[in-house]
């Protein structure tokens, strides 16, 4: 009877110990999700909503992975990048953006943000185009809460680099085309020349 009872109160103990450790672990995680959040929020802040991208240290971690748009998948990169590529556009125009809403999962964090970049060189106009553009980004966070890699999915259908894109579709094109038009131009000359 005795064992009987020892055995029921280790199981009561057992049993009311597993939710304790639950509870605990969630909010361990949560507040993790929330810190990296922030870091996040802050990271979009410095780089690309003011001009301080010399605070990319606080948010990078040495290196990271990149997976971009394009070519640029699985690429590892010097944490310094993040700096180089918001400089060129800094030096270039200026942003006014925001972020419509984050999620986080784990060491992930998704933020939907508007970027609208107004150039003010030609460079930039050129290169960049102005208007508003939709991006996902997804952050990975090591435990340190620095960014280890990032997934960028721009909206870029709607902006200059669609247009560059059809300028070079159609460049191509037409020099394609133009080949066989020489060719023709070139022997038609040559049977004038041998009919005379």
């Amino acid at each position: 009877m005795k064992r009987l009872i020892i055995a029921a109160l280790c199981l009561a103990c057992c049993l009311n110990a597993h939710p304790q450790t639950d509870s605990i672990a969630l909010a361990q995680q949560q507040a993790r999700e929330a810190r990296n959040k922030e870091i996040a929020h802050n990271f979009y802040k410095d780089l690309w909503f003011t001009n301080n991208t010399g605070n990319y240290t606080l948010y990078m971690a040495d290196t990271y992975v990149a997976h971009d748009i394009g070519d640029r998948k699985n690429v590892t990169e010097p944490a310094i990048e993040q700096k180089i590529t918001a400089d060129r556009f800094w030096n270039n125009g200026t942003w006014d953006s925001k972020i419509n809403y984050q999620l986080a999962d784990g060491d992930l964090v998704a933020t939907r943000w508007e970027a609208t970049y107004n150039p003010t060189t030609l460079l930039g106009k050129v290169v960049f185009g102005s208007g508003t553009i939709p991006i996902i980004n997804v952050f990975r966070f090591n435990e340190e809460g620095k960014i280890v890699e990032l997934w960028n999915h721009r909206h870029d259908i709607d902006t200059n680099q669609t247009m560059r894109f059809t300028m070079k579709g159609l460049l191509i094109g037409l020099i394609i085309a133009l080949i066989p038009t020489i060719i023709a131009i070139r022997l038609k000359r040559k049977l004038k020349r041998a009919l005379h």
